[in-house]
Protein backbone atom coordinates (compact mmCIF):
# COMPACT_ATOMS: atom_id res chain seq x y z
CA UNK A 1 0.00 0.00 0.00
CA UNK A 2 1.02 3.64 -0.41
CA UNK A 3 1.36 5.62 2.80
CA UNK A 4 -0.19 9.10 2.81
CA UNK A 5 1.45 12.11 4.44
CA UNK A 6 0.32 15.51 5.72
CA UNK A 7 2.10 18.50 7.27
CA UNK A 8 0.82 20.30 10.36
CA UNK A 9 0.16 24.02 9.93
CA UNK A 10 1.51 24.68 13.43
CA UNK A 11 4.87 24.28 11.70
CA UNK A 12 3.99 27.09 9.30
CA UNK A 13 2.77 29.62 11.86
CA UNK A 14 4.49 32.54 10.12
CA UNK A 15 2.62 31.88 6.88
CA UNK A 16 -0.91 32.84 5.92
CA UNK A 17 -3.05 29.73 5.93
CA UNK A 18 -3.54 29.72 2.15
CA UNK A 19 0.19 30.15 1.59
CA UNK A 20 0.93 27.28 3.98
CA UNK A 21 -1.57 25.03 2.22
CA UNK A 22 -0.07 25.84 -1.16
CA UNK A 23 3.44 25.10 0.14
CA UNK A 24 2.23 21.74 1.46
CA UNK A 25 0.60 20.93 -1.86
CA UNK A 26 3.63 22.00 -3.88
CA UNK A 27 5.88 19.73 -1.81
CA UNK A 28 3.73 16.74 -2.74
CA UNK A 29 1.83 15.95 0.46
CA UNK A 30 -1.53 14.21 0.39
CA UNK A 31 -3.12 16.38 3.04
CA UNK A 32 -2.95 19.04 5.72
CA UNK A 33 -3.06 18.75 9.50
CA UNK A 34 -4.84 22.03 10.20
CA UNK A 35 -4.24 23.45 13.67
CA UNK A 36 -7.07 25.89 14.32
CA UNK A 37 -5.58 29.13 15.64
CA UNK A 38 -6.08 32.87 15.77
CA UNK A 39 -4.52 33.26 12.31
CA UNK A 40 -5.43 29.89 10.80
CA UNK A 41 -9.20 29.52 10.47
CA UNK A 42 -10.00 31.14 13.83
CA UNK A 43 -12.92 29.10 15.19
CA UNK A 44 -14.12 32.05 17.28
CA UNK A 45 -14.21 34.54 14.43
CA UNK A 46 -17.66 35.87 13.51
CA UNK A 47 -17.00 34.60 9.98
CA UNK A 48 -15.68 31.17 10.96
CA UNK A 49 -18.30 29.26 8.96
CA UNK A 50 -17.68 31.21 5.78
CA UNK A 51 -13.92 30.81 6.24
CA UNK A 52 -14.32 27.08 6.81
CA UNK A 53 -16.33 26.83 3.60
CA UNK A 54 -13.66 28.74 1.72
CA UNK A 55 -10.84 26.54 3.05
CA UNK A 56 -12.87 23.43 2.24
CA UNK A 57 -13.17 24.62 -1.36
CA UNK A 58 -9.42 25.29 -1.52
CA UNK A 59 -8.57 21.83 -0.20
CA UNK A 60 -10.97 20.22 -2.65
CA UNK A 61 -9.48 22.21 -5.53
CA UNK A 62 -5.96 21.14 -4.54
CA UNK A 63 -7.09 17.53 -3.95
CA UNK A 64 -5.89 17.58 -0.34
CA UNK A 65 -7.54 15.85 2.59
CA UNK A 66 -7.15 17.00 6.19
CA UNK A 67 -7.06 16.29 9.90
CA UNK A 68 -8.16 18.96 12.38
CA UNK A 69 -5.76 19.65 15.26
CA UNK A 70 -6.71 21.62 18.38
CA UNK A 71 -3.44 22.26 20.20
CA UNK A 72 -3.15 26.03 19.67
CA UNK A 73 -1.40 27.60 22.65
CA UNK A 74 -3.37 30.77 23.39
CA UNK A 75 -6.59 30.42 21.40
CA UNK A 76 -8.87 30.11 24.43
CA UNK A 77 -6.94 32.24 26.93
CA UNK A 78 -4.32 34.83 25.87
CA UNK A 79 -2.85 34.78 29.37
CA UNK A 80 -2.40 31.04 29.95
CA UNK A 81 -0.94 28.51 27.53
CA UNK A 82 -3.31 25.67 26.60
CA UNK A 83 -5.91 26.77 29.16
CA UNK A 84 -8.67 26.05 29.97
CA UNK A 85 -8.71 22.28 29.46
CA UNK A 86 -10.97 19.30 30.07
CA UNK A 87 -9.42 19.01 33.56
CA UNK A 88 -9.62 22.66 34.61
CA UNK A 89 -11.23 23.07 38.05
CA UNK A 90 -13.52 25.86 36.86
CA UNK A 91 -16.63 24.33 35.26
CA UNK A 92 -17.08 27.32 32.95
CA UNK A 93 -13.53 26.84 31.72
CA UNK A 94 -14.12 23.17 30.99
CA UNK A 95 -17.31 24.08 29.16
CA UNK A 96 -15.34 26.56 27.04
CA UNK A 97 -12.90 23.80 26.04
CA UNK A 98 -15.77 21.43 25.21
CA UNK A 99 -17.40 24.17 23.15
CA UNK A 100 -14.18 24.71 21.24
CA UNK A 101 -13.81 21.00 20.53
CA UNK A 102 -17.39 20.87 19.27
CA UNK A 103 -16.66 23.81 16.98
CA UNK A 104 -13.55 21.99 15.74
CA UNK A 105 -15.75 18.99 14.95
CA UNK A 106 -18.19 21.21 13.07
CA UNK A 107 -15.30 22.60 11.05
CA UNK A 108 -13.98 19.08 10.53
CA UNK A 109 -17.33 18.04 9.10
CA UNK A 110 -17.29 21.01 6.72
CA UNK A 111 -13.78 20.10 5.57
CA UNK A 112 -14.53 16.34 5.37
CA UNK A 113 -11.69 15.80 7.85
CA UNK A 114 -10.43 12.29 8.53
CA UNK A 115 -10.28 13.03 12.27
CA UNK A 116 -10.27 15.72 14.95
CA UNK A 117 -7.45 15.37 17.48
CA UNK A 118 -7.25 16.78 21.01
CA UNK A 119 -5.64 16.13 24.42
CA UNK A 120 -6.77 16.03 28.06
CA UNK A 121 -4.81 18.82 29.71
CA UNK A 122 -2.69 19.21 32.85
CA UNK A 123 -4.39 19.38 36.27
CA UNK A 124 -3.29 22.45 38.19
CA UNK A 125 -1.47 21.99 41.51
CA UNK A 126 -3.92 21.14 44.26
CA UNK A 127 -6.46 19.53 41.92
CA UNK A 128 -7.39 16.01 42.96
CA UNK A 129 -6.55 13.67 40.09
CA UNK A 130 -9.53 11.48 40.78
CA UNK A 131 -11.81 14.47 40.45
CA UNK A 132 -9.94 15.56 37.32
CA UNK A 133 -10.52 12.14 35.78
CA UNK A 134 -14.24 12.47 36.46
CA UNK A 135 -14.31 15.88 34.75
CA UNK A 136 -12.32 14.44 31.87
CA UNK A 137 -14.70 11.50 31.42
CA UNK A 138 -17.68 13.85 31.35
CA UNK A 139 -16.06 16.04 28.71
CA UNK A 140 -14.89 13.11 26.61
CA UNK A 141 -18.35 11.52 26.57
CA UNK A 142 -19.88 14.80 25.43
CA UNK A 143 -17.28 15.49 22.74
CA UNK A 144 -17.13 11.92 21.41
CA UNK A 145 -20.92 11.73 21.27
CA UNK A 146 -21.09 15.02 19.37
CA UNK A 147 -18.44 13.77 16.94
CA UNK A 148 -20.31 10.53 16.30
CA UNK A 149 -23.47 12.45 15.46
CA UNK A 150 -21.45 14.66 13.08
CA UNK A 151 -19.81 11.68 11.37
CA UNK A 152 -16.35 12.71 12.58
CA UNK A 153 -13.68 10.53 14.22
CA UNK A 154 -12.76 12.02 17.60
CA UNK A 155 -9.21 11.12 18.70
CA UNK A 156 -7.55 11.63 22.08
CA UNK A 157 -3.79 12.19 22.05
CA UNK A 158 -1.78 11.03 25.06
CA UNK A 159 0.56 13.91 25.79
CA UNK A 160 3.67 13.81 28.04
CA UNK A 161 2.95 15.61 31.30
CA UNK A 162 -0.82 15.62 30.87
CA UNK A 163 -3.42 13.62 32.81
CA UNK A 164 -3.65 11.19 29.88
CA UNK A 165 0.05 10.80 29.24
CA UNK A 166 0.58 7.25 28.02
CA UNK A 167 -1.08 4.73 25.77
CA UNK A 168 -2.02 2.75 28.87
CA UNK A 169 -3.81 5.85 30.21
CA UNK A 170 -5.78 6.01 26.97
CA UNK A 171 -6.50 2.29 27.03
CA UNK A 172 -7.95 2.58 30.55
CA UNK A 173 -10.66 4.97 29.32
CA UNK A 174 -14.06 3.61 28.40
CA UNK A 175 -15.45 6.23 26.04
CA UNK A 176 -17.55 4.92 23.12
CA UNK A 177 -16.38 6.24 19.78
CA UNK A 178 -13.13 7.74 21.09
CA UNK A 179 -10.15 6.74 18.95
CA UNK A 180 -6.42 7.17 19.60
CA UNK A 181 -4.37 10.03 18.20
CA UNK A 182 -0.93 8.40 18.22
CA UNK A 183 2.05 10.73 18.25
CA UNK A 184 4.83 8.25 17.67
CA UNK A 185 7.47 10.56 19.12
CA UNK A 186 5.72 10.64 22.48
CA UNK A 187 6.53 6.95 22.92
CA UNK A 188 10.20 7.90 23.01
CA UNK A 189 9.51 10.59 25.61
CA UNK A 190 7.58 8.39 28.03
CA UNK A 191 9.61 5.26 27.27
CA UNK A 192 6.49 3.11 27.55
CA UNK A 193 6.82 1.34 24.18
CA UNK A 194 8.82 1.52 21.00
CA UNK A 195 6.82 3.56 18.49
CA UNK A 196 6.55 0.74 15.95
CA UNK A 197 5.33 -1.62 18.69
CA UNK A 198 2.67 0.93 19.65
CA UNK A 199 1.46 1.05 16.05
CA UNK A 200 1.00 -2.71 15.93
CA UNK A 201 -0.57 -3.00 19.39
CA UNK A 202 -3.12 -0.23 18.92
CA UNK A 203 -3.72 -0.64 15.18
CA UNK A 204 -7.47 -1.15 15.53
CA UNK A 205 -7.88 1.93 17.73
CA UNK A 206 -5.73 4.47 15.88
CA UNK A 207 -7.69 7.32 14.31
CA UNK A 208 -4.77 9.55 13.32
CA UNK A 209 -0.96 9.47 13.53
CA UNK A 210 1.67 12.17 14.03
CA UNK A 211 5.33 11.63 13.25
CA UNK A 212 8.54 13.56 13.80
CA UNK A 213 11.94 12.87 15.29
CA UNK A 214 12.56 13.03 19.05
CA UNK A 215 15.27 12.12 21.50
CA UNK A 216 14.45 9.61 24.18
CA UNK A 217 13.12 11.32 27.29
CA UNK A 218 12.95 14.78 25.73
CA UNK A 219 9.66 16.25 24.49
CA UNK A 220 11.06 18.36 21.67
CA UNK A 221 9.82 17.86 18.12
CA UNK A 222 12.87 17.56 15.88
CA UNK A 223 13.44 17.36 12.13
CA UNK A 224 13.98 13.84 10.85
CA UNK A 225 17.50 12.57 11.41
CA UNK A 226 18.12 14.64 14.56
CA UNK A 227 16.65 12.29 17.16
CA UNK A 228 16.28 8.63 18.10
CA UNK A 229 13.19 7.73 16.06
CA UNK A 230 13.47 4.66 13.85
CA UNK A 231 11.41 6.32 11.13
CA UNK A 232 11.66 3.47 8.59
CA UNK A 233 10.58 1.05 11.31
CA UNK A 234 7.52 3.16 12.16
CA UNK A 235 6.55 3.48 8.50
CA UNK A 236 7.01 -0.26 8.04
CA UNK A 237 4.67 -0.89 10.98
CA UNK A 238 2.05 1.51 9.63
CA UNK A 239 2.23 -0.19 6.27
CA UNK A 240 2.00 -3.64 7.87
CA UNK A 241 -1.21 -2.79 9.74
CA UNK A 242 -2.74 -1.23 6.63
CA UNK A 243 -2.96 2.31 7.98
CA UNK A 244 -4.49 4.29 5.13
CA UNK A 245 -5.14 7.64 6.79
CA UNK A 246 -2.89 10.67 6.84
CA UNK A 247 0.42 10.44 8.71
CA UNK A 248 0.95 13.99 9.95
CA UNK A 249 4.40 15.57 10.25
CA UNK A 250 4.44 17.84 13.32
CA UNK A 251 7.38 20.24 13.49
CA UNK A 252 5.88 23.08 15.53
CA UNK A 253 9.29 24.59 16.32
CA UNK A 254 10.26 24.96 12.66
CA UNK A 255 7.91 27.72 11.47
CA UNK A 256 10.83 30.08 10.93
CA UNK A 257 12.06 27.81 8.14
CA UNK A 258 8.84 26.20 7.00
CA UNK A 259 9.70 26.87 3.38
CA UNK A 260 12.64 24.49 3.78
CA UNK A 261 11.24 21.99 6.29
CA UNK A 262 7.96 21.26 4.51
CA UNK A 263 9.58 19.75 1.40
CA UNK A 264 12.61 18.38 3.29
CA UNK A 265 10.46 16.34 5.69
CA UNK A 266 8.53 14.70 2.87
CA UNK A 267 11.73 13.95 0.96
CA UNK A 268 13.03 12.17 4.04
CA UNK A 269 9.87 10.12 4.49
CA UNK A 270 9.79 9.17 0.82
CA UNK A 271 13.45 8.23 1.00
CA UNK A 272 12.55 5.74 3.72
CA UNK A 273 10.05 4.07 1.38
CA UNK A 274 11.98 3.98 -1.91
CA UNK A 275 13.27 0.86 -3.61
CA UNK A 276 15.15 -1.69 -1.58
CA UNK A 277 14.30 -3.48 1.65
CA UNK A 278 13.11 -1.51 4.64
CA UNK A 279 16.12 -2.73 6.61
CA UNK A 280 18.45 -0.89 4.24
CA UNK A 281 16.57 2.33 4.84
CA UNK A 282 16.74 1.82 8.60
CA UNK A 283 20.48 1.24 8.50
CA UNK A 284 20.98 4.35 6.39
CA UNK A 285 18.98 6.40 8.90
CA UNK A 286 21.14 5.22 11.76
CA UNK A 287 24.34 6.16 9.93
CA UNK A 288 23.23 9.78 9.55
Amino acid sequence: MTLRFAYNTNGAANHRLDDAIHLIKAAGYDGVALTLDIHHLDPFSETWAAEAGRVASLLEKLELTCVIETGARFLLDPNAKHEPTLVTADAAGRARRVGFLKRAIEIGAMLSAEAVSFWAGVPKPGVDHGEARRWLAEGLHEVAGFATEAGIVACLEPEPGMLIETLDDYAALDIPGLKLALDTGHCLVTGEREPEAAVREFADRIGTVAIEDMKRGSHIHLPFGEGDMDVPGVLEALEAVGFGKLICVELSRESHRADVMIPQALDYLRGCRRSGPVLAGRQETRRQ
